[in-house]
């Protein structure tokens, strides 16, 4: 009887683990943050043959309800000596060729400079040098026996 519980047990538990392979449906985790699969807005898609960290090969997923999400738009160009008129944004205005020129502008230099502060002067080495002041030694550690215990006192 044991035996039939824990093997119903585990044959329950253990089901869950073999439920892959579905669908998913996608959700993001932040609102107004796209999920993006391979370039498509996958949000709230259904995605199949993603599977995730199950498997150790590639396989490449399938979203149904996506949008294609392009991250650089495609505009048109303005090339000016083409002659055309752009289709929005600036006007292009060429000026003639015989117009008056501005004055031109007035001479402008700056510079800037860094240096090291200038050395001191080498000194020699002192007639009578600082005496050498050794540290005591202080071995504070407790003794140890050679069993590797102390002894009672």
């Amino acid at each position: 009887m044991r035996i039939g519980v824990t093997l119903a047990i585990l044959m329950a538990t253990t089901s869950t683990a073999l439920a892959g392979g579905g669908f998913e449906i996608v959700i993001p985790g932040r609102p107004g943050v796209p999920v993006i699969i391979n370039g498509v807005d996958a949000s709230y898609s259904v995605v199949e043959g993603d599977w995730g960290l199950l498997r150790g090969t590639h396989v490449q997923p399938t979203v149904y309800g996506g949008r294609y999400d392009d991250p650089v738009p495609r505009v048109g160009h303005y090339y000016p000596s083409a002659g055309h008129l752009p289709g929005y944004g600036r006007l292009e205005i060429e000026p003639p060729a015989n117009r008056r020129l501005p004055q031109p502008a007035e001479s402008y230099h700056q510079s800037w400079s860094a240096q090291s502060a200038p050395l001191p002067a080498q000194s020699n080495v002192p007639v009578n040098p600082p005496e050498i002041i050794y540290a005591p030694q202080d071995d504070r550690r407790p003794r140890r026996h050679p069993t590797g215990l102390l002894p009672r006192p």
